[in-house]
């Protein structure tokens, strides 16, 4: 009887997925395989903008879920299903306990030898190391470019603001509610007041999700609707367009000064102050990776 094979296809980023790695071609190299070894073709799932380094992509949590359709996984390259050896090792342990199999193209690897999944497993490792070094590579890339203010930082355009031409513009409509946030918080009415208040008007963060006190927290605190930007530890004037004034942000912050339950908050916001109301640029002590431009 035939394999009933599942084709995975994936690409990393939007921009590969526009002009990078085919997905197309990924697909239509793995249908030409399975023509070749008279395989039938259970399903095609295909993660378009995901890592290889995460098990949240839909198309991979939908193919797991339809086991019982097929009966081999079958990849292009290996990096294409993990990037991480630790994931890759544990969906082969239940790709045997369910009675699966797992074939890459390019490594001409089938899991079903012994040979064939010792050698697979030192590839996936090699893999992880050159994941892990770029993505190093990358972090400093982007330390450097939030020093040297080149624009924006690529991370997803926060409420309120969208990408054009790579740089960050503001969405009128959704700056309406952000103005309208700040001025509540200064006349004090508390987060989840707020947060029920957008929720109830139908309002949305950029991710789908309904408001809460975190994603009011989080949009209150973030030094962008005031004109500046923060990654990692770097605090530096953005060459975009403030939705609230500066002393309207400060306003907020020495309220959640007030409220700061340690002392590493504490002196996270004492230093964002400052460096708002400095013109060099400063750092901040323990502050988060890639904090400016994240949506809520």
């Amino acid at each position: 009887m035939p394999s009933q094979a599942a084709l995975y296809a994936r690409v990393s980023t939007e921009d590969q997925a526009r002009e990078g790695f085919s997905l197309e071609a990924q697909i239509e190299r793995l249908r030409s395989y399975c023509k070749a070894r008279e395989w039938e073709v259970a399903g095609e799932y295909i993660d378009e903008g995901h890592s290889g380094r995460t098990l949240r992509r839909p198309a991979y949590a939908r193919m797991m879920e339809d086991r019982d359709e097929w009966d081999t996984i079958l990849v292009m390259k290996m990096d294409r299903i993990h990037r991480n050896s630790r994931n890759f090792m544990e969906m082969m342990d239940r790709l045997r306990g369910w009675g699966k199999e797992f074939n890459s193209m390019q490594e001409s690897l089938d899991t079903g030898t012994a040979m064939g999944r010792f050698v697979m497993d030192i590839i996936q490792r090699i893999a992880q190391l050159e994941s892990e070094q770029i993505a190093e590579r990358v972090y400093m890339g982007m330390q450097q470019k939030a020093k040297s203010r080149a624009g924006s930082l690529g991370a997803p355009a926060p409420y309120g603001y969208r990408h054009v031409g790579g740089q960050l513009t503001v969405r009128e409509a959704q700056a309406v509610q952000v103005r309208e946030v700040f001025r509540r918080a200064v006349a004090g009415e508390p987060m989840s007041w707020i947060a029920e208040r957008l929720n109830r008007r139908g309002m949305r963060t950029n991710r789908g999700r309904t408001w809460s006190v975190w994603s009011v927290r989080y949009l209150l605190r973030n030094p962008i609707y005031a004109g500046y930007v923060r990654w990692d530890k770097v605090v530096r004037q953005g060459d975009h367009d403030p939705i609230v004034p500066k002393e309207e942000f400060l306003r907020v912050l020495e309220d959640f000064l007030r409220r700061a339950r340690s002392e590493r908050e504490r002196e996270e916001i004492q230093t964002l102050a400052v460096a708002m109301q400095s013109s060099e640029e400063s750092e901040i002590p323990g502050a988060a990776r890639g904090v400016a431009e994240h949506a809520v």
